[in-house]
């Protein structure tokens, strides 16, 4: 939440909040009341009304008469107010938990004092003070604990507020929302005309809940909508550091960095610009043709393309100081994002995946930077196979998720947990193909000649015995025995 507040924009607020019909339970006018404690209460009561009421702030006003909201005027100045020999903003911070963001304002308007208490709305856990928590019913402020139904309600709502809804930067004029968003790439990558006026353009951001308008009737720009099309991440304090990183490196560990590239731009208007830096770092090789050289990628960009997707849109925002990585040595590529993932990576090829940020994956599909629902990391495992790469590795490291894929290595050089790992995701990739694999479909996998087929029966051997896939049928001989992951075994 933004707590830089212009004269101009607390005098158009207080006028908002002037022409409510009568007190909501997320704003609560008073003369000259300034107790602490009732202060203190009402910070929690107004920011768990807010966040039940879908707002993003809640207000208590000094100096509004309580029947006419007509301005009256007040002595109360939070400046000089102390608590003991404590500062009134301070002792309230100390008693206040979780942290929630407020500020008092003192402000002139019709030439009489007022002063304007902004609080945050309540997110993720109800707001206490002195320990207890308070809602507002009607116009009255009680304890949250002797309405369990209210409760309930706000517990569930602050269960729904995703990081996608919340404020990326508000109280925005319409020229500084469009100097802080790349809405020309929005509509090129939803092949939309631009349109010819800025309310046309407004409308469009809003209808796609990347801007809304505030209390004040100013815009606020949504996490959403900063993530996706930020001209500079920098720009948006609570998205600077999900950037992301690329790093290269020389050798095979992280002693000696060649270069680092940090993004600066959104997901979406950024998304093929990142590709093609990292396509301009990875190595390739030369193929000579019977008239012409060309240069192949070692990587299938396909698959780089989708993995890096799914780390941009199945991260955890919520971890602070940590965002998308991307590591490239000589023998592999590491994608690492913040968050472990909703799904066991196992499954990740069988499995539709689910996201802890369903409006950014719906539009990264949306504009083609990623698969539809439950093809991405198929078409992954895919192309590692007609690349003739090792099977791509999904990892859970600490609180982050990687995936990690390798460069070319012929079949004598993969160890056993190697040639298991390509045997198992094989056998999920024929499956969902609604096929099965068998010893022919493994060795043409892993590029062995007939005469040598003997060696895939080992590690079919070897895959059965570590548990990753099973017989379809155990009666069937030697000879026509298929093979399937072992959460797809028959039931017998």
């Amino acid at each position: 939440m933004t707590m830089v507040r212009s004269d101009a924009y607390l005098a158009g607020l207080t006028h908002e909040l002037a022409k409510l019909p009568n007190e909501t339970e997320w704003v609560e006018f008073k003369h000259n009341n300034d107790d602490p404690e009732m202060i203190g209460e009402y910070v929690s009561a107004i920011a768990n009304a807010a966040a039940l009421a879908g707002k993003r702030e809640g207000y208590m006003v000094w100096g509004l008469d309580d029947a006419t909201h007509a301005p009256v005027g007040t002595t109360f100045v939070p400046s000089r107010a102390k608590v003991g020999n404590e500062q009134l903003e301070t002792w309230l911070l100390k008693l206040i938990a979780p942290k929630v963001d407020f500020r008092f304002y003192e402000i002139t308007l019709e030439g009489l004092p007022l002063v304007v208490l902004e609080i945050g709305a309540a997110y993720r856990h109800p707001v206490q003070f002195k320990g207890q928590e308070y809602i507002r019913i009607g116009s009255s402020k009680r304890k949250l604990k002797d309405h369990p139904e209210r409760e309930r309600e706000l517990w569930r709502e602050l269960d729904r507020t995703h990081f996608e809804e919340r404020i990326a930067c508000e109280h925005l004029g319409n020229d500084e929302v469009l100097q802080l968003l790349d809405y020309p790439s929005y509509f090129e990558l939803l092949a939309r005309p631009l349109p010819a006026s800025p309310a046309g353009i407004l409308e469009a951001l809003e209808a796609d809940a990347l801007i809304r308008r505030d209390a004040a009737g100013r815009w606020t720009i949504t996490n959403l909508g900063g993530v996706l099309f930020a001209r500079k991440l920098a720009d948006f304090p609570g998205l600077r550091r999900k950037a992301v990183r690329v790093i290269l490196y020389d050798g095979t560990n992280r002693l000696h960095t060649v270069r680092e590239q940090e993004g600066t731009k959104g997901y979406a208007n950024g998304f093929e610009g990142l590709i093609t830096f990292i396509n301009g770092v990875l190595p390739a090789n030369e193929v000579i043709g019977q008239a012409l050289r060309r240069t192949v990628p070692v990587y299938p960009e396909l698959a780089i393309r989708e993995l890096i997707g799914n780390a941009l849109i199945h991260q955890d925002f919520d971890m602070s100081g940590s965002g998308p990585m991307v590591e490239i040595f000589v023998d592999r590529i590491e994608i690492t994002n913040p968050g472990v993932p909703l799904v066991d990576t196992r499954r990740f090829l069988d499995y539709p995946p689910r996201s802890r940020n369903e409006a950014l994956a719906a539009f990264m599909r949306r504009v083609g930077i990623c698969e539809e629902r439950g093809s991405g990391v198929d078409k992954v495992v895919d192309q590692a196979e007609r690349f003739q790469l090792p099977a791509p590795a999904f990892e859970i490291v600490g609180e982050h998720t990687r995936a990690v894929v390798f460069a070319p290595k012929p079949f004598a050089r993969m160890d056993r947990e190697e040639r298991i790992r390509a045997t198992y995701l094989h056998a999920c990739l024929r499956y969902v193909e609604h096929d099965v694999m068998t010893n022919t479909t493994l060795r043409q996998r892993f590029g062995i000649e007939a005469q040598n087929s003997a060696a895939v029966s080992r590690v079919i051997r070897e895959a059965i015995e570590a548990g990753m896939v099973a017989p379809y049928d155990e009666s069937a001989g030697k000879r026509f025995m298929k093979y399937v992951p072992f959460w797809a075994k028959p039931v017998t």
